[in-house]
């Protein structure tokens, strides 16, 4: 990490694309991939992005504010603001870079709790705007692996890798784990074939995914026989996942989601609700082949995938269940910093 020079700007922006998960999601944990040779994640960046500003003040004092939490502090500094109620992430990264006399702001276009990597895309986008400002040089991989440390130290549980990248770097990937570190495949499929198959929608219930993925993160380094094989399961999943997308076998893709699904109902109890099994049975009535929660579950966003010609009846039958049907698309480009 070098420092730069002084940076003359009065405001810089960023923004980077939250993500679906398609396969292979809490095996990104260090080190429960380090256990599952070829464990791998598949996933894409969507169009709903976090947003981070920073501005310069005259006064030389510190606030930081979250539109999506309505927290605000203002202080002589930035010592400590990490304290603040709905501040903990924010506040901990303006604390590692330490600039004065600045007013930084984020927001989300995601519902809160989505379960698709918003606090991790607004991480990313704020850690970028913060080393910019302070003149900071870091490398994309640097960077990815301080958003990484501050944001585990912010919720005081592990935080898996695969949900940095997609804000970063944008697009179709998958990401490969191993004992040598990640490794990010984009992966060549038109982003419109998938989007006209796939449905994505808030269910109403923010998730917990610090909770969920500590659980069961505890049960298989604890040597749960049967934690470690859902997660074998997983791994193969995402595995037979990326080869379908790869070769264009729609059909495929579709009875993996599915696979993936009853994978992760595997890991632990919560993973689904009552509402999120109801939501999927009117999905299914309406045409959906195959349904998942994104992340890590209990909650958040759950993704319908479907045939062309079913995926209007799908999206209808969300809506008429109570679902919130979230516009998207794939976003190819990552993070943005200007």
């Amino acid at each position: 990490m070098n420092r730069g020079h002084y940076n003359a700007a009065v405001r810089i922006d960023a923004s980077a694309p939250t993500r679906v998960d398609l396969a292979g999601g809490t095996i990104d944990i260090w080190p429960l991939y380090l256990f599952h040779d070829g464990a791998q994640t598949v996933h894409f960046a969507i169009s709903l992005r976090a947003h981070a500003r920073i501005e310069r003040r005259a006064d030389g004092r510190v606030a930081v504010e979250s539109l999506d939490t309505g927290a605000r502090v203002e202080a002589d500094g930035p010592s400590g603001l990490h304290q603040t109620p709905g501040l903990a992430l924010i506040g901990r990264l303006v604390e590692h870079f330490g600039p004065r006399g600045v007013t930084v702001t984020t927001r989300g276009e995601s519902p809160a709790g989505a379960g698709i990597a918003g606090s991790s895309a607004m991480n990313v986008a704020l850690s970028a705007a913060l080393a910019r400002w302070q003149g900071v040089d870091l490398e994309p991989e640097a960077l990815l692996s301080l958003a990484m440390n501050v944001e585990a130290q912010a919720i005081s549980v592990p935080t898996g890798l695969q949900d940095y990248r997609p804000a970063m770097y944008g697009g179709i990937a998958a990401l490969e784990l191993s004992e040598g570190g990640p490794r990010r495949v984009p992966l060549d499929i038109d982003p419109r074939e998938l989007e006209r198959r796939i449905v994505l929608a808030y269910t109403g219930e923010p998730r917990h995914s610090g909770t969920n993925n500590w659980e069961v993160f505890k049960k298989h380094l604890d040597g749960d026989a049967h934690v470690f094989d859902a997660f074998e399961r997983i791994r193969d999943t995402a595995a037979a996942l990326r080869r379908a997308l790869e070769r264009g076998d729609w059909d495929e893709v579709g009875r993996q989601i599915a696979a993936e699904w009853e994978n992760r109902k595997r890991l632990a109890a919560g993973v689904t609700t009552h509402a999120i099994d109801r939501l999927i049975a009117c999905a299914a009535a309406a045409g959906a082949r195959a349904s998942k929660v994104c992340g890590a579950g209990g909650g958040g966003c759950l993704i319908c995938y479907a045939l062309p010609a079913d995926r209007a009846s799908v999206r209808d039958a969300l809506l008429a269940a109570g679902a919130r049907v979230l516009d998207y698309r794939i976003e190819t480009e990552g993070l943005r910093l200007g």
